[in-house]
């Protein structure tokens, strides 16, 4: 059994659930961090010195932080290929379009845009700072956009772990209100997506109690 802290409207929690799902894990998830708090406890910071979700504890192991990582050791332990090749040279390509998706897709999203458009007051929001940041995002999202246009899914024509770390962004990316470029390989990337039960059920969740008015 896994047990995992963390809100589900976080970002970073909805990338752990939704692979979670994929792979049919049995599963507790604990509501942490936010307006939830429990964070901040020595019982949580002795798993997480950072305070931070999502962590994961498999059965009576040690505690795991960092998405990236835990997302890895579910992938190495419970899921076989093509979502998580075993070939070196195969996975390796995967890993590759994970840890871009993460650096590039993820982190230019969700302080830059997402931040500054719902939990940021509008009287306060930097309209010219939001342009800037989506139009530093739709350089990566060209890259993506000319691999969906050849492929159905990122690192390939089967959903892989690098479609989690890429993809969990995507809802809140199509849902709130900001003008965004054209991409209609990407598009039908996330309509794609939005067909599949774990993404619906984990990934477009409502993130209302984040929006500051």
């Amino acid at each position: 059994m896994l047990t995992v802290w963390g809100r589900k409207s976080s970002s970073n929690v909805q990338a752990l659930m939704w692979c979670i799902g994929e792979l049919g894990l049995a599963y507790e998830r604990l509501d942490v961090g936010h307006k939830y708090g429990g964070n901040d406890t020595s019982e949580f910071l002795a798993m997480n010195p950072n305070g931070t979700v999502p962590v994961l504890r498999d059965g009576e192991g040690e505690p795991i932080f960092e998405t990236g990582a835990i997302l890895r050791y579910l992938a190495d332990r419970y899921a076989g290929p093509p979502f998580w090749p075993k070939a070196l040279a195969a996975r390796t390509q995967v890993d590759m379009w994970t840890e871009w998706s993460k650096i590039n897709i993820a982190l230019n999203f969700t302080a830059p845009i997402f931040w500054r458009v719902v939990r940021t007051a509008p009287r306060d929001r930097d309209e010219a700072a939001i342009r800037q940041a989506v139009a530093v995002l739709a350089k990566k999202l060209d890259i993506a956009e000319n691999r969906l246009e050849r492929q159905a899914f990122l690192a390939g024509n089967d959903l892989t772990l690098a479609d989690i770390q890429f993809g969990h962004v995507l809802y809140r990316y199509f849902d709130i209100d900001f003008e965004r470029p054209e991409h209609p390989a990407l598009w039908r990337y996330y309509e794609r997506l939005s067909e599949r039960p774990a993404f619906r059920e984990h990934v477009m969740v409502s993130y209302e109690e984040l929006r500051v008015i």
